[in-house]
């Protein structure tokens, strides 16, 4: 049975170590690449390599203009190929520079096949000026399609905010302060250190002794590997691989894990998202803003701009009260901010539709209900070096509804000046 891995990322130099990595621990392993830097030639480059070199290569046309299009198309037809060959026990699926996990790790598991990690590689150094970058991803040769509008920012951000594993670049020009940005970042992510040359088997002494004590066993599906070693894949390949080891490096192992798409889409939605917590190291600091009070539409429109420079990455979720229905949610990156509806808060929903929202929806709103708002609240969440946490949030305060307008009640409140209209497309 074939396991497959996700390994992304915009910092293409640490991506290539992960996945170089991946092939050595894990004997008899293959990663596919589709380079999509040649759609403007109207076709997609894909490689299939091991620990030894490339296996195959191979051009697939695009689909209606769209490279990433073309990627999902031929993606799964090749996994599928490997899977039915035998003797592959993982396949590391190295995504192009600006392709983002998500969407591909629903297109494996969509076609049957059995996706066990999602890893985004970055270099440290690398997090600040990549989160810093507004440009688009068009500007940078970077763009998956003609349409494609994203920056720099918007997609590193995702790239790294969906993967529950960092694959941490050993970077001689990374500081403190570059590793508590990515640590308070992405707080709940397991991040492993890669170095480059490092043996298979290299570990840390405190490793050593972990594994020792508690051996890291191969997940179930591979274990008919150990006994026999498998085919080779191609004509390039004349030897037979080696069984797998034992003991798995921690890299490999995470990539052997498993993954919940579900759960990893739900950690992502405004109503429920996994926001970081409040933090403060080597001059980077979090902070976690929330209130129970609407904003005022119009202060909050003036200060948009304020708030979103405030800070590197800001993202959460908010409600207005001219709107006292629709979630909104809020995610900044790179000096841009993107304002969009999430859906209806429940607590306006009516009891009958309770049931077709998920339980993890559910219990996320239980957790913060209000008796009278319901779930409606203000949770952003602000990461930045030099962060101004009093003068946030003293800006986040003058934004919300005086005493006298949160009185006025909810019919005074939609009579308030629709100005959010335009940005939210209404």
């Amino acid at each position: 049975m074939l396991s497959v891995v996700i390994v992304g990322g915009l910092h293409a130099d640490a991506r290539r170590a992960a996945v170089e990595r991946l092939l050595t621990d894990v004997p008899g392993s293959v990663a596919l690449h589709h380079d999509l830097a040649t759609a403007a030639a109207g076709t997609v480059v894909r490689t299939v390599r091991d620990a030894t070199g490339v296996l195959s290569a191979g051009e697939t046309p695009l689909v209606d203009d769209c490279a990433c299009c073309a990627l999902r198309e031929d993606l799964v037809p090749e996994l599928e190929r490997l899977r039915d060959a035998g003797g592959t026990p993982l396949a590391v699926v190295e995504l192009w520079d600006s392709v983002e996990p998500k969407a591909m790790a629903e297109v494996v598991v969509a076609g049957g096949l059995t996706l066990t990690g999602v890893i985004t590689a970055v270099d440290p150094a690398l997090v600040l000026p990549y989160l810093g970058n507004g440009d688009d991803l068009a500007e940078r040769g970077l763009a998956a399609a003609a349409t494609d509008r994203r920056t720099v920012a918007d997609t590193f951000a995702r790239q790294l905010e969906y993967a529950p594993v960092l694959a941490v670049a050993d970077s001689p020009e990374a500081d403190d302060e570059d590793r508590a940005l990515l640590a308070q970042l992405h707080p709940t992510a397991r991040r492993i250190p890669v170095v480059p040359g490092e043996p298979a088997d290299a570990r840390p002494a405190d490793e050593h002794q972990r594994l020792a004590r508690h051996p890291v066993d191969p997940p179930p599906p591979l274990t008919s590997h150990l006994t026999d070693p498998p085919p080779p894949l191609t004509s390039h390949a004349t030897d037979q691989h080696p069984p797998l080891r034992h003991h798995f490096t921690p890299l490999a192992t995470a990539a052997l894990a498993g993954f919940d798409v579900e759960a990893a889409s739900a950690a992502q939605h405004p109503a429920c998202a996994l926001l970081p917590t409040e933090a403060d190291a080597h001059g980077v600091s979090t902070l976690v803003w929330r209130h129970r009070r609407p904003f005022h539409p119009e202060r909050l429109y003036q200060a948009l701009e304020d708030l979103t420079c405030a800070a590197v990455r800001s993202r959460g979720r908010f409600w207005l009260a001219g709107k006292p229905d629709t979630l909104l949610h809020w995610d900044a990156a790179g000096g841009a901010l993107c304002v969009e509806p999430a859906g209806p808060w429940l607590a306006s929903l009516p009891d009958a539709a309770w049931d077709l929202v998920p339980p993890v929806r559910r219990a996320a709103a239980a957790l913060e209900w209000h008796p009278e708002h319901g779930d409606r609240c203000q949770h952003l969440v602000f990461t930045s070096p030099g962060l101004d946490r009093d003068g946030l949030t003293r800006l986040l305060e003058s934004c919300l509804l005086t005493d006298a307008e949160y009185a006025a009640g909810r019919d005074a409140w939609k009579r308030l000046p629709p100005v959010f209209d335009t940005l939210l497309g209404v």
